[in-house]
């Protein structure tokens, strides 16, 4: 079944943002997969001054999701893989949402955009880390085309977190 996706808005990171990640990501259930407890304010404040450099270094980041209204709802975007374990030295694609707006084709719309928006910058293909049982976000990579390629072992939380990959030109990456 297709339907029909809602209108999303992406905008580079403001000061703001921080606020109202804060309050969207408050919630465990949105939490579930990333720790479980909410972060503190500070770790939103320098999350989206990191993507705001990001924007300017590479022409994409982990943008402020926006509903039709012009409210902050979440984020989604990419951004260099971080961690020395994993996809190093790739592209990871990745999105969080409120929970007052799952189920409603946000994460999709607004990963889509994402895709656009990387390859427009040169990037061959992007990754998506996503811990098992995470279902939703699981299919988003499946509405976005992305296969599983491999797993990797979690060094913290000794646990799987699966990779899926989506090559821009067709072919599989690395």
């Amino acid at each position: 079944m297709n339907r029909t996706l809602p209108v999303v808005r992406l905008r580079v990171p403001t000061d703001e943002d921080a606020f109202a990640w804060h309050r969207l990501f408050a919630d465990p259930e949105v939490m579930e997969f990333y720790g479980g407890r909410p972060a503190e304010l500070s770790v939103y404040e320098e999350l989206t001054a990191r993507q705001r450099r990001h924007d300017a270094e590479h022409g994409f980041c982990l943008w402020t999701m926006l509903d039709e209204a012009g409210e902050v709802i979440g984020f989604t975007g990419a951004q260099p893989w971080p961690p020395a374990w994993g996809p190093v030295g790739e592209i990871e694609i990745g999105w969080r949402l409120g929970r007052a707006h799952w189920g409603k084709g946000y994460v999709t719309a607004a990963a889509r955009e994402t895709l656009d928006r990387v390859r427009a910058a040169g990037v061959p293909g992007v990754v998506a880390m996503v811990r098992p049982g995470n279902e939703r976000s699981i299919a988003v990579t499946r509405r976005l085309g992305m296969k599983q390629a491999r797993s990797y072992i979690h060094p913290t939380l000794e646990e799987e977190a699966l990779c899926f990959r989506l090559a821009f030109d067709g072919n599989d990456i690395r």
